[in-house]
């Protein structure tokens, strides 16, 4: 009787687990996406999602809202915070809201928020640095974006991804940050530029590269200027110039110009191996770094005006660098002892190598080097910085990691 009751009670587990097995795999199938019922999607652009679930700015797209919602923000420490778990599109802006006079001379202190966009669905997200509340402020998907750039006042981003049957095709979508609204831009950019007013676009073709300035609607594109390099990238250098500097490569010797609104250039940096080039915001410097010996980081500051050369006491790449609104110190990630066996810029951003980074500021007028964070021992982890970003006021400076593409806040 005993060895009956086993038999049975065994018999019935064996049942159980058999009929659990058929519901997980069965009755509760799961989409490519790993979402239960969510079907994948190769559109590269779905539509803002409203209350029906269609809608779409001018490219027309429909689909339905991204199911994700807002993470919880991790403090680290009482200066350090994790936005964002990753991934990210690499290219956030962080804004600062104006201070606020009211009766009896009080004022409301400004708030500083940073906007980005998640890289799975391409989903707008702003993060309140003042209070540390994340929220979705558009859900309007766009998987698969490779880069973000921002304009200024933090109304849209320029959006780049890859699409056709070899993914050869390169699409820039200006992304409003809060609504429907949008616009293409010319396909296969090689570069883009913002100012408050205007977008640069970079079309290499050729022999030449031609720069082309367009408002930031999307009207009244005009020419600027052209360059025999077909491999160059452009950015705004103040209000009346720019500066070029060829695609850097630590094989290659690579020069950068300055160039005026008649398209006149004028060399202030190079022939330098693995030459990049960041100018500040007034126009009045640019930060240049090379390699020596196509594995040594060196990094100078140049008076855009005189050509002046100041070599500074950190190695890096201006790629992981960004200067403060009023031009008067830069922040840069600097590799802590860099492999040696690697060649830079290049290794580095096709992600053979990766750095440990600590933060530090150069003051420009005093040419004073002061560490900022060391993120080793804050966070007990390894941090690769790039896509910096620091607000107007120059109290919060924003990072994305390079190694799993999280999104940090730094107060200043």
């Amino acid at each position: 009787m005993r060895r009956t009751l086993i038999i049975a009670t065994v018999a019935l587990v064996i049942l159980a687990i058999a009929a659990g097995v058929y519901i997980m795999f069965f009755l509760n199938p799961k989409s490519p996406t790993g979402q239960s019922g969510t079907p994948s999607s190769q559109f590269p652009i779905a539509g803002q999602t409203g209350a029906s679930g269609t809608g779409g700015g001018k490219n027309g797209g429909s689909g339905s809202a991204a199911t994700a919602t807002p993470g919880v923000p991790t403090v680290i420490t009482n200066r350090l915070v994790q936005i964002s778990a990753g991934p990210v599109v690499p290219g956030e802006i962080v804004l600062d809201s104006k201070v606020v006079k009211v009766k009896g001379a009080t004022t409301t202190p400004s708030k500083v928020s940073v906007q980005y966009l998640e890289r799975e669905s391409g989903n707008v997200f702003s993060y309140s640095a003042t209070d540390k509340v994340l929220t979705r402020i558009n859900n309007k998907t766009i998987p698969g974006l490779q880069s973000a750039l921002w304009l200024p006042d933090g109304s849209s981003a320029l959006v780049q991804y890859l699409s056709g049957a070899d993914f050869s095709t390169v699409n820039t979508y200006a992304l409003a940050s809060s609504s429907s609204a949008g616009f293409f831009l010319t396909q296969n950019l090689s570069g883009i530029a913002v100012s408050p007013t205007q977008i640069l676009t970079v079309v290499s073709s050729g022999l030449r590269s031609t720069v082309s300035l367009i408002h930031v609607d999307g009207t009244k594109a005009t020419p600027a200027f052209t360059t025999p390099l077909n491999a160059v990238r452009v950015s705004f250098l103040g209000k009346n110039q720019y500066l070029a500097f060829s695609k850097p490569s630590a094989t290659l010797l690579g020069n950068a110009y300055v160039v005026n609104s008649l398209g006149r250039f004028s060399s202030i940096a190079g022939p330098l191996s693995g030459l990049t080039a960041l100018g500040s915001p007034s126009g009045a410097w640019v930060l240049v770094s090379y390699t020596s010996n196509t594995s040594t980081l060196r990094t100078e500051l140049v008076n855009a005006a005189t050509g002046e050369v100041t070599a500074l006491p950190i190695g890096t790449i201006t790629d992981k660098c960004v200067w403060a609104a009023d031009s008067s110190a830069v922040y840069c990630g600097v590799p802590m002892s860099p492999p040696t066996s690697f060649a830079y810029p290049d290794d580095w951003y096709q992600g053979a190598v990766s750095f440990s980074d600590r933060i530090w500021k150069v003051n420009v007028a005093s040419r004073y080097a002061e560490m900022v964070l060391d993120f080793s021992q804050a966070n007990k982890g390894a941090l690769d910085a790039t896509a910096l970003a620091v607000d107007p006021n120059g109290t919060t400076l924003v990072f994305v990691n390079k190694n799993d593409r999280s999104l940090w806040a730094y107060s200043l």
